[in-house]
């Protein structure tokens, strides 16, 4: 048999390789090694996760609604969404508004009709949901009705501002908190026992690290990574070269503690006296802290209402123009308008008058609740409550000379009451001579007036 093949060229056996040796995976993120596995192991949410939590309830009752995760980054809301489909045994879509378009969600949409023709619910996760136009969000309308998709958007803007009135209808907003300092160094006990060593810094390094993460619970884990890669074995960072190694600066103070409301009060208390320098430097210290700049236009605006009132009706424009200034520019552009705005309310004329009344009238309010308007200002739309007096004896004002007719409009029972005392500064020193010859004006028409006087 071997003589057959003599003489043909025999085939040569291939060279036998040496198996290259497998390469070891990349180490998963601190992070993602460290996501609970539960809802009862989120950290920093107990009001939504806890035993008796919103959550919790609904998992144990084997149902979910449509929501809407409003938080800052870093406070668990993807974590929580995948729980909550794996606990009630929904399948988890997830997309982000910043990457999908129409036809991605109608792609979704008919993925998600399929698997509820095979019995299955879906709970669809949309990141940065308050990116999607309007259109997009009515989109979800119609899937959210029919049970096609259980709805989880996670934001980190205002719903109210930045949602679709008809998809908040259909969704329950629920808020995640910003980790605060016990929480975040409970997620740093899990990274060293994670990692089964000690994060090498001292105390004082420790508490700066916790106030760099800014209630963020994955930056709180990317910088305990950050230092375990930067220490050579035995060293120990104190807060100097602990802000060298993860060239990240502490914010300067907690904007969930006292620091946060110290300096607001401070801004607060320079406008009031009339300080636009002081106004400045103390604004300046709350942006360089990273506190919002939204935050700061709300508080100008309350400052404009508080304590410059009708001495400048203008302060209250400024204020509120500013804000949505900034939030039409963003940072750094938008915060000059706000830097405006409380130059101009230090410099405005003060007057708390209408504080100081309002809150009279409030108190009147609650003392009085139950007193009715008296029947002359009532209108009569029926006969019966014309024939009960409704609108009887009612002056229309514009017929009356200067338009006026001095007639009472408190309850019967309480007679007139005096809330309002402007004060004689600004634009309010008109106000208040306009009031006196009012007084004046009553007080020589209300007899005769077919109301009541005061």
């Amino acid at each position: 048999m071997s003589d057959l093949f003599a003489g043909l060229p025999q085939e040569r056996e291939a060279p036998r390789r040496t198996p290259e040796p497998e390469r070891p995976q990349p180490a998963r993120p601190l992070a993602d090694r460290l996501r609970p596995v539960t809802l009862a192991g989120v950290v920093g949410q107990e009001h939504l996760t806890g035993p008796d939590g919103v959550l919790s309830r609904m998992v144990a009752s084997g149902s979910l609604g449509s929501m809407i995760f409003w938080g800052p980054p870093g406070t668990g809301k993807t974590t929580v969404a995948r729980l909550l489909a794996s606990q009630v045994d929904l399948a988890f879509e997830q997309i982000s508004a910043i990457f999908s378009g129409v036809a991605d969600l109608k792609k979704v949409f008919e993925a998600a009709r399929l698997r509820r023709q095979n019995g299955r619910q879906t709970l669809l996760f949309v990141d940065e949901i308050h990116r999607f136009n309007r259109a997009q969000q009515d989109s979800f309308l119609p899937v959210m009705e029919d049970g096609t998709v259980v709805l989880v958007g996670a934001t980190t803007e205002n719903p109210s501002f930045e949602l679709n009135a008809a998809l908040l209808s259909r969704a329950r907003v629920l808020t995640f908190r910003p980790h605060d300092g016990v929480s975040l160094a409970g997620l740093l006990d899990r990274a060293e026992a994670a990692e089964a060593r000690p994060l090498p810094v001292d105390e004082e390094a420790r508490a700066v690290l916790l106030r760099m993460a800014d209630g963020d619970g994955r930056a709180i884990l990317t910088l305990a990574e950050e230092v375990w890669r930067a220490a050579k074995p035995g060293e120990t960072f104190d807060a100097a070269r602990l802000q060298e190694i993860v060239q990240r600066r502490a914010p300067v103070y907690d904007k969930g503690q006292d620091g946060h409301y110290n300096l607001i009060s401070a801004l607060h208390k320079a406008v009031r006296g009339s300080d636009p320098d002081a106004a400045l430097y103390w604004l300046c210290r709350m942006f360089d802290a990273g506190e919002s700049p939204l935050f700061l236009g709300r508080r100008l605006v309350r400052m404009a209402s508080e304590d410059i009132g009708l001495a400048d009706p203008q302060a209250l424009v400024v204020a509120n123009a500013a804000k949505d200034a900034y939030d039409f520019l963003g940072s750094p552009e938008g915060e000059l308008a706000l830097a405006e705005a409380a130059v101009y309310l230090a410099t405005a004329p003060k007057s708390n008058a209408v504080y100081t009344a309002y809150k009279a009238a409030m108190r009147a309010a609650r003392e009085h609740g139950s007193l009715l308007p008296p029947k002359h200002i009532l209108n009569a739309p029926t006969g019966l409550m014309r024939d009960e007096g409704y609108g009887a004896g009612y002056a229309y004002d514009h017929d009356a000379p200067d338009a006026f007719s001095g007639q009472d409009y408190f309850p019967d029972a309480m007679g007139r009451q005096s809330f309002y005392r402007p004060i004689d500064r600004g634009a309010e020193s008109a106000i208040g001579e306009r009031m006196r010859r009012w007084a004046r004006l009553r007080a020589e028409r209300g007899s005769a007036t077919p109301g009541r006087s005061g």
